[in-house]
């Protein structure tokens, strides 16, 4: 019987196979072995695109073809298939990774970290200045440019949104200390007296955790200052998603402004 069409292309988005493919799958799938015949017919793809739909699945792992005359074809079971599909998804990621990584070393990468280094020259400030939304594109971001610090990095965030982040940070952290970048934490939002002593202990252990004294602050927000010239602000709360979004803004002026009230933070 003709497979329905909701699930061919169900099958066809999950597997990535094409229509015909999809169901002459399914089609072999109901009997489990079969001729090009009865796939034909079941399947309601014409016989002479059968042939070449098979050899194709078969190259991909979906039949086996029973050796034999009439020929016939095994269904190879989902559950088979999904493994072998998920193996060769992971082997085809580790080989890309690596290219990437041997990328780096070749002479065209130097010719495009040139063009980035000659190009940015004539940009002004401002127009540097970007929006970044997804927590992962977020993250690369804010890796980027702490990474890049020269003199000093000004970290201010709320204690659960810098808990989130321990495992992100302490690497960076921990080679901003080895060039001696001087590194400033202030986190916390405190409300009522009940919960200063519990707020006082997380930041007590989140600043164990990362090596850097951290300064308790009654702000409800998350911003990053590099060297007095660069910030990185949060602009929605941290929900994990694809709906995070940050703000990048190249603006001397403004990291200066905003560096100047939190000294009396660092003073206490």
């Amino acid at each position: 019987m003709t497979a329905k069409n909701d699930l061919v292309k169900k099958i066809k988005y999950y597997f990535g196979l094409n229509i015909y493919e999809s169901k002459v799958w399914l089609a072999l799938l109901s009997k489990s072995i079969a001729t090009v015949g009865e796939i034909a017919e079941i399947s309601n793809v014409p016989r002479s695109r059968v042939y070449d739909v098979l050899e194709s699945l078969e190259k991909s792992g979906f039949a086996i073809a029973k050796l034999g005359k009439p020929i016939k074809y095994i269904a190879v079971k989902p559950a088979v298939v999904i493994d072998h599909m998920k193996n060769n998804i992971i082997k085809d990621a580790e080989e890309r990774a690596k290219s990437l990584v041997l990328a780096k070393d070749t002479q065209e990468y130097k010719e495009l970290e040139m063009l980035h280094i000659q190009g940015i020259k004539p940009i002004r400030p401002e127009d540097l200045s970007s929006s970044i939304t997804g927590r992962q594109n977020i993250y690369s971001h804010m890796k980027e440019l702490i990474g890049d610090a020269k003199k000093e990095v000004t970290f201010v965030s709320t204690a659960d949104s810098l808990k989130n982040k321990i495992s992100f940070l302490k690497p960076i952290f921990n080679d901003l200390k080895t060039k001696g970048v001087s590194i400033k934490i202030a986190a916390g939002s405190i409300e009522n007296k009940d919960e200063q002593l519990s707020e006082k202990i997380n930041l007590s252990m989140l600043s164990k955790e990362l090596g850097v004294s951290i300064r308790n602050i009654k702000i409800n927000s998350s911003f990053i200052i590099v060297d007095n010239a660069k910030l990185f602000v949060f602009v929605t709360p941290e929900n994990g998603d694809d709906k995070d979004m940050a703000v990048w803004i190249n603006s001397p002026f403004f990291s200066k402004a905003l560096t100047t009230f939190l000294n009396p933070v660092w003073k206490r």
